[in-house]
């Protein structure tokens, strides 16, 4: 769409965008308040472990990287204003402008970007599976740098508590009372590295925050920030001492999406991009800036809520995951939220992709990360080494497509 820049906002973005010069939210004490620098602070934020994979960096940026955008004013590295989008077409350009930064870290993984950019667009969770080393933790750092929102990583282990996490209650001897300290539960996109290395009673800890966006200490309840996401790793080649999610959580990720090898020209690409200086530890320095921020975010979810869904697309998700149901490679198919799922993450989808109504090309695309952890696959069938990608795409193929 050509530069306007002096096209009116409308009266959605007239109600919802902050003044110039306002700040992303940041926790103090247990409150979020308003921070000048909040970004600067987030952005240079160094991770304990920084994938090893998919970072880039380079003065000529390869033919498949996401093309830059300049329908806005960009901000100064380092501070949190909002830039001034366009009416039309917002939450497509919303997302080219945040893939856009997201390329400035990692390299390729166009799918996986679009992915967990839908999942944050939808007010959803996302499980991410990969081995070490593909740039996990670098993804969902880029993704927060770019959206101005705080980041925090939780190594899971055998040990962890509960309270490690949700936060506890401590003595103030100036008050003389019980307060509550926030876990780094609190805070915008939390990654939940190797969530499967920790046992069940903590994994439940944070079934309620992921559901309902806050947290019960003590009878208390704690409200999480309006930007909250979880992205959850899991390594899938080792099971010794690991302690598998069961269905109930699995059920609370909105997508799991597969996160495989780079092709040859992406790692290429890497190591010329390393070997020219790039540092995975420091977005600063890669160019990573924040182009949205928390008023953003909302706004282009009260555009998607708004994306329009004839009757015969309601029937094309019922009878998709009604299929899996009765499926005789499975032994359990899909529940309803399944079908909630997919409706939301189509229609995200559906408006990143520039339309303001949902077809069913966008319930393909999602299809495969939306249902493959809410299916269980017969013990014959994974002998057979029938994978719930395969089944999904059998079904699919079945079904007729509305026209």
């Amino acid at each position: 769409m050509p530069e306007n820049d002096n096209m009116e906002p409308t009266p959605l973005q007239a109600a919802t965008l902050p003044p110039a010069g306002s700040a992303s939210a940041e926790r103090e004490g247990g409150e979020y308040q308003t921070s000048s620098s909040s970004s600067s602070s987030l952005v240079g934020r160094t991770p304990a472990e920084q994938g090893g994979g998919f970072q880039s960096q380079e003065a000529s940026a390869p033919s498949w990287e996401a093309p830059s955008v300049n329908f806005f004013t960009s901000p100064a590295v380092g501070t949190a204003s909002t830039p001034s989008y366009q009416t039309g077409g917002e939450v497509q350009r919303v997302a080219q402008a945040i893939t856009a930064e997201v390329h400035k870290a990692v390299v390729g993984q166009d799918e996986t970007i679009e992915n967990a950019l839908a999942g944050l667009l939808a007010d959803g969770h996302v499980l991410l599976e990969g081995v070490p080393g593909t740039a996990k933790t670098l993804l969902v750092r880029a993704l927060a740098a770019a959206v101005s929102g705080e980041f925090k990583r939780i190594q899971f282990t055998p040990d962890l508590m509960p309270s490690d996490i949700t936060g506890t209650r401590i003595f103030d001897q100036q008050a003389m009372e019980f307060v509550f300290k926030p876990g780094p539960l609190f805070t915008s996109l939390l990654l939940a590295d190797e969530i499967n290395r920790t046992p069940p009673k903590t994994q439940a800890a944070l079934l309620e925050a992921m559901q309902e966006h806050r947290v019960t200490v003590d009878g208390e309840t704690h409200p999480l920030p309006p930007v909250f996401m979880v992205f959850a790793t899991q390594n899938p080649i080792e099971f010794e001492g690991t302690y598998p999610l069961p269905e109930a959580q699995l059920d609370r990720f909105l997508l799991k999406v597969l996160i495989a090898y780079p092709p040859l020209d992406a790692e290429q690409a890497i190591l010329r991009r390393v070997h020219a200086g790039f540092d995975a530890n420091d977005l600063v320095t890669a160019g990573v800036k924040p182009v949205a921020d928390v008023a953003t975010i909302e706004r282009c979810r009260a555009l998607i809520k708004q994306v329009r869904v004839e009757e015969d697309m309601f029937q094309y998700i019922t009878r998709l995951v009604s299929a899996t149901r009765d499926h005789r490679q499975l032994v359990l198919g899909a529940s309803p939220r399944a079908s909630i799922a997919l409706l939301g993450v189509g229609k995200a989808l559906a408006a990143m992709r520039g339309r303001d109504f949902l077809i069913p090309d966008d319930i393909k695309a999602i299809a495969p990360a939306t249902l493959r952890h809410r299916l269980l696959l017969r013990p014959e069938a994974e002998i057979e080494g029938v994978s719930a990608d395969r089944v999904i795409e059998n079904i699919l193929d079945g079904l007729e497509v509305p026209r």
